[in-house]
């Protein structure tokens, strides 16, 4: 994972992946997208100092977020997954 000190109020975070599989239990290809889910769950990595609820922040933390609007960053032969905070549906409390 390449960590980043994100800016303009964006967040990084990491996204649960998902290996596609059939019923019949067949692995499809990984650039195959059945019926993914308009909202998942993510875990916080970092974020930019001007996001609107940064105090609630730690490094870990379970956020609902809008899945289309999560921007993927090849870099350095890793991907980066990034969200500005206004994609932020809720912040999951333990």
């Amino acid at each position: 994972v390449v960590y980043c000190k994100p800016v303009n109020r964006y967040i990084q975070i990491n996204v649960p992946q998902v290996t596609p599989t059939t019923e019949s239990g067949i692995v499809l290809p990984d650039d195959f997208n059945p019926n993914t889910e308009r909202y998942i769950v993510a875990s916080v990595v970092s974020w930019a100092p001007d996001v609107r609820f940064a105090e609630e922040l730690k490094e870990g933390t379970q956020i609902i977020v809008d899945s289309a609007m999560i921007e993927e960053i090849n870099i350095k032969e890793s991907q980066l997954n990034v969200i500005q905070d206004n994609y932020i549906i809720a912040i999951l409390v333990e």
